[in-house]
C-alpha cells in the first residue's frame, strides 16, 4: 500500500477511534442497542475512516499544487479586478466540494442542501477576494476581524433567531480538509511575493476571514429567505437481522451519493482543465499525480459521505435522545467533555497546526501546551453547547463574549497569532464535530422538547470560538515569557523570517 495513504489511514483512524470506543462503552453501559444497529455504526466508523483517508490525500495532491499555481497566477496578473474575480470563483467553487458543507447541509432540514451549499459558497468566495485585498494593501487582520465581527453580531439582531445558530455552524464547517490546503497554498503563495518582514505573518488570516463570509450570508438568506417550517422527527434506524443488510443499506444509499459527489467535484476539475490549458504550468508527471489526487478525492468523499449519513450519524442521533429520555440526561455535559477533550486531540490538521506555533516561538509555547490548551478549551466548548441543549440557553450569552474577549485579546498578542489562532477555528471543527456532536445534539434536544435549530445547532460554531481564546492565550504567553529587547511582535515577526531564509 502507499506508504503515504497508509499515514492519512492512521490519522483518519485516529479521528474516529475515541469516539468509536466511547459509543461502544455507552452501548453496553447507559443506552443498550441492539447489535443490528451497533453494526451499522461500526460498518459506518469503517467507511469513514477509509473515505477520510482517501480524501484528505487526494486533497493534498491536487489541492494544494493548485491552490499554489493559482496563487502564484494571481501575483503575475496586475489588474485588480481579474485577481478579484478568480479569488471570488476559486473560492466559490472549492467550498461547493467541502464534505463537513454537506454533512451540515443534510442536517438542515428548513433549507434547501443546494440552497444553503450556494449561499455559503458565495460568502467564502467573496471573503476570499477580501483576504486577497488585505494581503496586497497590508491591511492588520485584528482591526479587518473586529469590523466584520461587529457587523456581524448587528446583523444578526436583525435575521430570524433560526437562522443564528446554523450561520455561525456554517463559518466553522466551511474551512475543512477541501477548503484549508487550497486556501492556505494561495496564502502562501501570496505573501511570498512580498518582501516586507510582515509577508510571513500575513500568510496567516486566510481561514479566518473565509469563516466570516458564510456567516454573513446565512444571516442574509434568514432575512430574505422564508423556507417553510421543517419538523425535525426522530430517526429511524432500520431493522437489521443479518450483515448482509447491514451492507444492503450502504449499497442502496451508495449511487446517491456518487452522483452528488460527482456534481461537487466536475467544477473544480474544470477549474485544473482550464488552467493548465492557459498556463501550461504542470508538466505531465505533475499533472498524472494530481488526476490520480482527484481519483483519491472522489473515492474517499463518495465513502465518506455514505458511511456518515447511513452508519455514523444517525447513530449519534440515537445516541444523543437516549440520553436525554434517560434518568440520567444530565450526563450528556461530562460525555461531551470526554468527547471534546479527545476530538481535538485526534484532529490531524491540529497536530500541524500545534507544531506550527512551536517552530515560530522557538519552543517557548511547546507542541504539548498548545495541545493542553486546546483539549482544554473545545472541552468546555462542548460541555456549554450541551448545557444549551439541556436548557434552552440562549447562543448569545455564549458568542457574543467569547468573540468579544478574543478580540479584545488580538489587541495585545503578537500578530501572527491572531492569524494562526482565527484561522485554527476552522481547523479544529473538523468532521467529527459536524459528522457526530451535531447529530448527538439534536438527538438530545429532540428527546427533551427544544428547539432543534435554535438551541442544538450552535455546537460547530463553539468548537470554532475555542482555539481563538486558546492560542491567543498562549500568545499572550510567549510575549511575557521573551526575553528579546524587541516588542513581541516585532521579535516573533523576525524569527519567521530569519526562519523563512533559513529554509529558502
Amino acid at each position: 500500500m502507499n506508504e503515504k495513504l497508509k499515514e492519512k489511514l492512521k490519522e483518519s483512524l485516529s479521528s474516529v477511534l475515541p469516539i468509536t470506543v466511547i459509543v461502544l462503552f455507552l452501548s453496553v453501559t447507559l443506552i443498550p442497542m441492539e447489535i443490528g444497529t451497533l453494526s451499522l455504526f461500526l460498518m459506518g466508523a469503517v467507511l469513514l475512516i477509509v473515505g477520510m483517508g482517501f480524501f484528505q490525500l487526494g486533497a493534498e495532491m491536487a489541492m494544494t499544487p493548485l491552490g499554489q499555481g493559482v496563487g502564484g497566477q494571481l501575483m503575475k496578473t496586475k489588474r485588480l479586478p481579474v485577481i478579484l474575480l478568480i479569488a471570488f470563483l476559486m473560492g466559490a467553487i472549492i467550498t461547493v466540494s467541502e464534505p463537513d458543507l454537506q454533512v451540515l447541509a443534510n442536517q438542515v432540514a428548513s433549507i434547501p442542501n443546494p440552497v444553503l451549499i450556494w449561499t455559503v459558497a458565495v460568502g467564502v468566495g467573496l471573503f476570499l477576494a477580501v483576504a486577497v485585498l488585505r494581503i496586497l494593501f497590508r491591511i492588520s487582520l485584528s482591526n479587518i476581524l473586529l469590523i466584520f465581527y461587529i457587523f456581524l453580531f448587528v446583523l444578526s439582531f436583525f435575521s430570524p433567531s433560526e437562522f443564528t445558530a446554523v450561520a455561525f455552524d456554517s463559518g466553522g464547517v466551511t474551512t475543512g480538509p477541501m477548503t484549508v490546503p487550497f486556501i492556505m497554498a494561495i496564502g502562501v503563495g501570496l505573501s511570498a511575493s512580498r518582501s516586507d518582514r510582515d509577508g510571513a505573518n500575513d500568510s496567516f488570516g486566510l481561514i479566518a476571514l473565509c469563516s466570516v463570509g458564510p456567516i454573513m450570508m446565512v444571516l442574509l438568506l434568514g432575512i430574505f429567505y422564508h423556507p417553510t417550517e421543517a419538523v425535525y422527527n426522530a430517526v429511524e434506524v432500520p431493522v437489521i437481522v443479518t450483515t448482509y443488510d447491514v451492507v444492503q443499506q450502504f449499497l442502496i444509499e451508495l449511487p446517491r451519493y456518487a452522483e452528488e459527489v460527482a456534481v461537487s467535484i466536475l467544477p473544480v476539475a474544470g477549474v485544473f482543465v482550464v488552467y493548465q490549458l492557459l498556463t501550461r504550468n504542470y508538466r505531465k508527471r505533475q499533472i498524472l499525480r494530481m488526476a490520480v489526487g482527484f481519483l483519491y478525492t472522489i473515492i474517499g468523499l463518495i465513502l465518506f459521505l455514505t458511511g456518515v449519513n447511513v452508519g455514523f450519524a444517525p447513530i449519534g442521533n440515537l445516541l444523543g435522545s437516549g440520553l436525554a429520555e434517560s434518568p440520567f440526561k444530565w450526563l450528556l455535559i461530562p460525555i461531551g467533555i470526554v468527547i471534546g477533550y479527545y476530538i481535538v486531540k485526534a484532529e490531524p490538521a491540529v497536530q500541524v497546526l500545534n507544531e506550527q506555533v512551536e517552530d515560530i516561538t522557538g519552543g517557548t509555547v511547546s507542541h504539548k501546551m498548545m495541545n493542553l490548551a486546546l483539549s482544554i478549551g473545545v472541552a468546555c466548548a462542548v460541555a456549554l453547547s450541551m448545557v444549551r441543549v439541556l436548557t434552552g440557553l440562549n447562543i448569545y450569552w455564549l458568542l457574543i463574549p467569547g468573540y468579544i474577549l478574543a478580540l479584545v485579546l488580538s489587541r495585545f498578542v503578537p500578530p501572527v497569532f491572531v492569524g494562526i489562532a482565527f484561522d485554527s477555528g476552522g481547523v479544529a471543527s473538523g468532521p467529527m464535530t459536524s459528522t457526530f456532536l451535531l447529530p448527538l445534539a439534536m438527538g438530545a434536544c429532540s428527546a427533551v422538547g427544544g428547539n432543534v435549530v435554535t438551541d442544538a445547532f450552535g455546537v460547530v460554531a463553539m468548537v470554532a470560538m475555542a482555539p481563538l481564546l486558546a492560542i491567543q492565550m498562549m500568545g499572550l504567553i510567549y510575549a511575557h515569557k521573551s526575553k528579546t529587547v524587541l516588542p513581541p511582535a516585532q521579535a516573533l515577526s523576525d524569527d519567521i523570517v530569519v526562519d523563512l531564509e533559513e529554509d529558502s
